[in-house]
C-alpha cells in the first residue's frame, strides 16, 4: 500500500481534492504547483513558474497547465479541470481518475471506457523545465491524445487578461514549437519525446477562478491564452514524455531524463521520508549566473528558501532552517555550502558594505545571534575541533561585534542585556504589521534576543577556552554571568513565566511561546526549577498538534483563525496561530528537562504533524495552524522552519530512544 495514495472517492470528491495541494521545485527557484486534479486553486499555482530576473524580483507562470484530451472513435474525452466564474467547472476531467499515488512521483491513473492512461510528473533539478510522461497501460482500439497547454505569462502576484498586446507568434521546433506572448519574457518551449502535429488554434479562456484568492480577499480571476493544440498518436504500452522549459533540448533524450530524474528522488513511503523529501525543496542554487548547463560548482552561492509559493531566502529563517534541513538528516555538507554564503553576507552587513547575496532582512537584530545558534549544532555534529576550525572565528567575530555596539539596532547595556527598537518596525519573528505599525510591538529587552545573547556568550567562551584564546574566554563568561542575572531579574515573573519583553516601564506579561526559547538552548539563564515551570505554562496554554501557540488564549488579544483579508489575517498572524518550528523548541525543552519520561508523549504529540502528510501540500508542512481545533493549515503551502524543526525533533527523540 503507497503512503500517499488516495483512491477514485477522494479525488472526484472536489472538496477533498481542490483542498489538498502538490509542490514540484528545481533546486533553482523554480516551481511547479496545483491540486491532486490539477485544478488551479490560487494565482500562484502553475505547471512552469519561473524566475525571470530579466524583469523583477518575482517568479512568473509562464504555463498555467496542460490539458490531456483521449480520442477514441472521433469521441473526445478531456481531461483537464479549471474553475470559472459562478462555481462552474469544466470539464471536469476527475470524474475520469481511478486514482494518485505520490511515493517516488505523482503519478495519476485515468480510465475512460477501455483506455488506461498514466500521467508522471517531475520538475528537473536546477532547470526551468516540467516532465510529465503519458503511458498508455491499456486500449482496445487506435487512441489518439491532444494536448491544450493554458499561457499565463505575468508575475505570481498579477492577473492576465485578455488583451491585443500578446503575441501571437509561435515558431516551431524539434517535435514541438517555442512561443513569447510579451516582451522581456523568456521563449516558453513546448517539445513531445514524439513527432506531433501542432494546430494553430489561438483562444483566449475567459473568467477562470481561482478561490483560494477570493478566500483571501483578492481578485480571484483572469484570461488564460491557448495558442493551438498538439496531437499524436498512441500504442497500448507506449510512453509520450512531454517537456516546457525555458530552452529547448533534443527530444531523443526525453524518455532517459525523465528516468534519471525518478531515478534521483527519496521515494515518499513514510513520515521521514517525505519531510527529507520536503527538505529539499527549500534548497535553492541560482544557476542563472552562468549557464545552465555547467557543471554545478561548489563555489556557487547556495540558499534555503523560507518557504513556498511566496517567500525568498530570509536571514532569520535561515538559520534557523538550516540544522533541521541539513545536520539532522545527515548532509553537513549542504550546511557548509549555505553557512559559506550566509557568512559573506553577516561580515558584509556587520562591515557595512554592500550585500552580495540574496538573502533578505539580514539587518534584524537576532540574525548573528541565530547564526550562532546554528553554528552551535554544526558543532554538535562535527566535532569542536573541526566546528571551531570551521566557524569559530566568525562566532568570534559576531561576539565581539555586539560587545562593541556595532548592530545599529542592537544596544548592550550596562546591566548586560540587549536592547532593540521594535516599536515602530518589527525586528522580531513575529513581524507582521497593520496600517504600516507592528501588530505586535515587540521592543526593549526581548526575551529570546537575549536568551540567544546567553548562550552565544556560553558557546563562544566555551570554544575559546578549549581551542582558542583563554583570556577572552573569561571575559565572555563574566558578561554571561552579568547578563544571567539580569536575565532573572527582568524576565521571570511570580506566575512561574517569562514576560515577553520589557521597555522601561512597559512589562508585557502576555504568555508567549518566545519563553521556550532559554528552556531548550544549551546554555540557559534559567535554574532547573525555573525551567520546569516556565515549560509547564507553555504545555498548558500553549501547545497544540500543530506546535506552539503564538498567544494563549487566555491573554488579552488572542485570535486565533487565520482567515479572511489581509488586515484581518494580519491582526491573526501571531496573535494565537500555531506554528510547527517552535513545537520543535518545546520538544527540545522537554526532553532537556524530562529525558525519556516524556518521549512516549512527544512521539503523541508528533503524529499531529504525520496527519499533515496526506493533507494541505503533500508530504511538507504548511507555514503556519489555526490555534483552535481542528487546527486547519493556513498561509504558504511549504514551510522551512516547520520542516526543519520537526527533522531536528526526530533526530533528538531518535537520540533518547536509543539511549542506553
Amino acid at each position: 500500500m503507497s503512503y500517499l495514495r488516495f483512491e477514485k472517492a477522494v479525488m472526484t470528491n472536489l472538496e477533498e481534492s481542490l483542498r489538498r495541494e502538490l509542490l514540484r521545485t528545481n533546486r533553482s527557484g523554480a516551481y511547479s504547483s496545483s491540486t491532486l486534479v490539477d485544478c488551479n486553486t490560487r494565482k500562484y499555482h502553475g505547471l512552469l513558474v519561473v524566475p525571470v530576473p530579466e524583469l523583477d524580483d518575482e517568479n512568473h507562470v509562464l504555463l498555467s497547465s496542460l490539458d490531456c484530451t483521449v480520442v477514441q472513435h472521433g469521441a473526445e474525452f478531456n481531461l483537464g479541470l479549471h474553475k470559472y466564474q459562478g462555481n462552474n467547472y469544466s470539464p471536469k476531467g476527475h470524474k475520469y481518475i481511478r486514482e494518485f499515488s505520490c511515493d517516488v512521483v505523482p503519478t495519476t491513473l485515468y480510465r475512460v471506457g477501455g483506455v488506461l492512461l498514466k500521467k508522471e510528473v517531475v520538475f528537473q533539478h536546477y532547470e526551468d523545465r516540467i516532465l510529465i510522461r503519458y503511458t498508455l497501460e491499456d486500449a482496445h482500439s487506435a487512441t489518439t491524445l491532444r494536448f491544450r497547454p493554458f499561457l499565463a505569462f505575468r508575475s505570481v502576484r498579477q492577473f492576465t487578461h485578455e488583451n491585443s498586446t500578446a503575441s501571437r507568434e509561435y515558431h516551431p521546433v524539434e517535435n514541438g514549437i517555442k512561443t513569447c506572448m510579451y516582451a522581456g519574457y523568456p521563449d516558453l518551449f513546448m517539445q513531445f519525446s514524439k513527432k506531433n502535429e501542432f494546430i494553430f488554434h489561438p483562444d483566449w479562456y475567459r473568467g477562470v477562478e481561482y478561490p483560494k484568492e477570493q478566500e483571501r480577499g483578492y481578485a480571484s480571476n483572469e484570461d488564460l491564452y491557448v495558442p493551438g493544440y498538439f496531437e499524436m498518436n498512441i500504442k497500448k504500452g507506449e510512453s509520450i514524455v512531454f517537456a516546457a522549459s525555458t530552452s529547448a533540448i533534443k527530444t531523443s533524450t526525453l524518455k532517459k531524463l525523465f528516468d534519471e530524474e525518478v531515478a534521483d528522488r527519496v521515494p515518499r513511503d513514510n513520515f521521514y521520508h517525505c519531510l527529507v523529501t520536503a527538505a529539499h525543496q527549500f534548497h535553492f542554487r541560482d544557476h542563472r549566473s552562468g549557464s545552465a548547463m555547467e557543471k554545478i560548482d561548489k563555489k556557487d552561492d547556495r540558499y534555503l528558501l523560507a518557504g513556498y509559493p511566496w517567500f525568498k531566502a530570509r536571514g532569520r529563517d535561515t538559520f534557523i532552517a538550516l540544522p533541521g534541513l541539513t545536520l539532522a538528516i545527515g548532509e553537513q555538507d549542504y550546511f557548509e555550502l549555505v553557512m559559506k554564503t550566509a557568512e559573506k553576507g553577516l561580515r558584509e552587513f556587520m562591515e557595512d558594505k554592500p550585500l552580495s547575496v540574496k538573502i533578505y532582512e539580514i539587518e534584524q537584530p537576532d540574525v548573528p545571534l541565530w547564526a550562532v545558534w546554528a553554528i552551535q549544532q554544526y558543532v554538535k555534529d562535527a566535532g569542536k575541533e573541526k566546528g571551531y576550525k570551521m566557524y569559530g572565528k566568525l562566532v568570534k567575530d559576531i561576539v565581539k561585534y555586539i560587545l562593541a555596539g556595532g548592530h545599529p539596532n542592537l544596544r548592550l547595556d550596562d546591566n548586560g542585556l540587549l536592547y532593540a527598537n521594535g516599536r515602530d518596525k518589527a525586528v522580531t519573528w513575529m513581524n507582521s504589521t497593520a496600517n504600516g505599525r507592528p501588530v505586535v510591538p515587540r521592543s526593549g529587552y526581548i526575551v529570546e534576543f537575549n536568551a540567544l545573547w546567553y548562550n552565544a556568550l556560553k558557546f563562544c567562551a566555551s570554544l575559546e577556552a578549549e581551542l582558542g584564546d583563554k583570556k577572552f574566554a573569561d571575559k565572555l563568561e563574566k558578561q554571561a554571568e552579568l547578563c544571567k542575572q539580569s536575565f532573572i531579574g527582568t524576565f521571570m515573573n511570580e506566575y512561574g513565566y517569562l514576560l515577553d519583553y520589557v521597555d522601561g516601564p512597559m512589562m508585557d506579561w502576555s504568555v508567549r511561546p518566545n519563553m521556550i526559547f532559554p528552556v531548550a538552548f544549551d546554555y540557559s539563564p534559567l535554574s532547573q526549577e525555573q525551567k520546569k515551570s516556565v515549560l509547564d505554562v507553555c504545555t498548558r496554554e500553549l501547545l497544540t498538534p500543530k506546535g506552539l501557540r503564538s498567544l494563549s488564549p487566555k491573554s488579552g488579544g488572542y485570535n486565533p483563525m487565520y482567515v479572511g483579508p489581509q488586515t484581518q489575517r494580519d491582526y491573526a498572524y501571531h496573535q494565537g496561530t500555531a506554528w510547527p518550528w517552535l513545537g520543535g523548541f518545546y520538544i527540545e525543552a522537554c526532553l532537556k528537562l524530562y529525558k525519556r519520561t516524556r518521549l512516549s508523549f512527544l512521539e503523541r504529540h508528533m503524529v499531529g504533524y504525520e496527519e499533515e502528510m496526506d493533507y494541505h501540500a503533500l508530504g511538507t508542512i504548511s507555514e503556519l495552524f489555526d490555534g483552535n481545533p481542528p487546527f486547519h493549515g493556513r498561509g504558504a503551502m511549504a514551510f522551512a522552519m516547520n520542516v526543519a524543526e520537526i527533522l531536528r525533533s526526530v533526530k533528538l527523540m531518535e537520540k533518547y530512544t536509543y539511549q542506553k
